[in-house]
């Protein structure tokens, strides 16, 4: 068949829609992920032997793996056009050894963003695979193979069956319980608040909130209501007066544009979405939704990347997106570079809308509800990034009193700017509205006409929700863009960690197993290690470390922390305390506990 072209992808979805971009010349194939995979059954890594690898077709794949043969060797060229990452580059290469296709043949493709610009930009300029992104993968998944494989069997000969460990779960874990120690530990400290109601002299008179803030010009807290005390009886009959006034505009600069981690985050927060649910619904956006009068459109860039980096397009379609709809006051003279933070492997751009004229009103009803919601927040996320500060009016008080001070302050925005399309959510609880002020001069004398004392005691630190977990994982560099999401459902459906609310608790069985873990393993339940492994992966990725030692250095080390295990654990069984509730048994008016069934927990 002259000139013909086989193109092959992991999903229909993205076959779809670079079908409808490359014409009639292209075949377009889904290989529906990974084609072939290490046994299920066994390790099938050689650990004796320079880790070689027993790879196998995945069971049910014989009929796709047959049909992409017969179009490979029909073709006279194939594009591989997997995911732009490490899983992609490894499905790729995995494609080309499981279909035989020869190296002159074989072409590598990769799309930030299903457009027809960049399908066909990348058509034109494919590359090679590269070795060190699949090795890096390899490594990846022989480590996460190793300990899974080793340290389970231990769990369940010594614990229950059924149980896994993992590299990157046993650390979430690990985090979860961690807290949870640290509120338990947590000793609250008394402390007070001071409000001294007070009035101007002019005319209107508006009375106003004065908070204690310290004593001779220094900041103090009241630690005891007899320290109140002193306070109140030495301002009660003392003049107050304003000591200052300071007028000043206040500018807040927009958010960076979303990374997976902060993504996950925020739909977490703002819709209440699970971090595998928000990237199930992204990558469906990625690879492409059926639009009303444009057809097939992938409507953002990838979707795994901790890179901040905007393409020169993106700032220059979003400046006259901007202009046209907000006017020159919103825009802020240029475009906005945020710099990536170090570490990150900034291979990708930002999360971004592939076309931000395509505005989330105008193609609501071609979406689901769930798919609006995201894109929505992605779009209005990178709008806002590109737009001129919020500014604030801003006031504040300082007065005195038989030498105490007492600040009160106040901020009332003046120019919307990038708050018009977008603000942040907070994990913390808001800050209580502020009242106006009044217009006051320095030295103008004031009246009290009361105080206000409440006593409080410090909080404990909040347990993690799957956003503060995913954004401490991410500041520790405990796995990747791709791992946060896998790992958080795997140590909730392994049970190892409930969800009360939206806060993360661990389980009697997670405590156990961290127990364990960091009693035998401290290793792999060391944040600090495995921030170190994902910096040897990234090495092997940019081609400055050999895959195979790294998995030598790991596995001395480990193999010698197994067998000490096995030998002090040898006889012993652990015993999982029972998870009491709060609810009484009818029958016999005892606690009920929570046991676990096939479908899931149960009193």
């Amino acid at each position: 068949m002259a000139n013909h072209s086989l193109v092959i992808v992991e999903s229909p979805a993205k076959a779809k829609t670079i079908g409808k971009y490359l014409g009639p010349g292209y075949e377009v194939k889904a290989s529906m992920g990974h084609v072939r995979d290490l046994p299920k059954s066994k390790l099938g890594v050689d650990v004796e032997h320079g880790f070689e690898l027993n790879y196998q077709p995945i069971k049910g794949k014989e009929e796709v793996i047959d049909e992409l043969k017969k179009s490979a060797k029909k073709s006279e060229k194939v594009f591989l056009a997997t995911d732009p990452d490490r899983e992609g580059e490894a499905i790729s290469w995995h494609l080309k050894e499981m279909l035989g296709i020869p190296d002159d043949k074989t072409y590598r493709v990769t799309f930030n963003e299903i457009t027809k610009k960049v399908v066909n930009d990348s058509i034109a300029h494919p590359r090679a695979i590269d070795m060190d992104l699949v090795n890096a993968q390899q490594a990846r998944r022989v480590l996460d193979r190793i300990v899974g494989y080793q340290i389970s069997p231990l769990l369940w000969k010594k614990i229950r069956r059924g149980l896994s460990a993992g590299r990157v779960q046993s650390v979430a874990t690990r985090m979860v319980d961690d807290r949870d120690r640290e509120i338990e530990a947590f000793q609250p400290e008394e402390y007070w608040t001071l409000d001294a109601n007070l009035l101007g002299s002019d005319v209107k008179r508006l009375p106003f909130a004065a908070r204690y803030h310290g004593v001779g010009g220094k900041k103090a807290e009241l630690k005891s209501a007899d320290e109140v005390e002193a306070v109140v009886e030495a301002t009660k009959n003392a003049p107050f007066v304003v000591k200052s006034v300071k007028r000043t505009d206040k500018q807040r600069s927009p958010s960076p544009p979303f990374t997976t981690s902060t993504m996950q985050q925020e739909a977490s927060r703002k819709l209440s979405m699970t971090p595998r649910r928000t990237m199930a619904i992204a990558q469906q956006l990625y690879e492409g939704v059926d639009i009303e009068g444009e057809g097939t459109v992938g409507l953002i860039t990838y979707m795994r990347t901790d890179s901040l980096r905007l393409s020169d397009e993106a700032t220059a379609a979003a400046k006259d997106f901007i202009l046209a709809r907000y006017g020159a006051d919103y825009y802020p003279g240029k475009a906005r570079v945020y710099k990536t933070k170090s570490g990150a492997q900034d291979a990708h751009e930002a999360i971004r809308p592939s076309n931000v004229n395509l505005t989330p009103e105008d193609i609501k009803k071609s979406l689901t509800a769930e798919q609006y919601k995201l894109y929505k927040l992605i779009w209005s996320r990178f709008l806002a990034c590109q737009m001129a500060p919020a500014v604030y009016d801003s006031v504040s008080i300082e007065a005195q009193s038989a030498g105490y001070t007492f600040r009160a302050s106040h901020s009332e925005l003046k120019f919307s700017g990038f708050t018009a399309v977008y603000e942040e959510g907070r994990d913390d609880e808001e800050e209580a509205p502020q009242s106006p002020l009044p217009d006051l001069r320095e030295g103008e004398p004031l009246e009290l006409k009361g105080t206000k004392e409440e006593q409080h005691f410090t909080q404990p630190p909040a347990r993690y929700s799957e956003a503060t977990l995913i954004r401490a994982l991410e500041e520790k560099g405990i796995g990747r863009p791709s791992t946060y999401a896998p790992t958080i459902s795997t140590i909730l459906n392994r049970e190892y960690v409930v969800k009360e609310g939206k806060a993360l608790r661990p389980t009697p069985l997670g405590e156990v197993v961290t127990g364990l873990m960091k009693d035998k393993f401290q290793d792999i339940v060391d944040p600090t290690f495995t921030a170190q492994m994902e910096e040897e992966l990234d090495k092997v990725e940019e081609g400055s470390a050999d895959w195979k030692k790294v998995l030598e250095e790991f596995y001395g080390g480990f193999e010698a922390e197994l067998q000490k295990a096995e030998q002090e654990l040898d006889g012993e069984r652990i015993k999982v305390p029972d998870e009491v509730s709060e609810e009484i048994c009818p029958q016999c008016g005892r606690n009920l506990v929570v046991k676990s069934g096939r479908f899931g927990r149960f009193l």
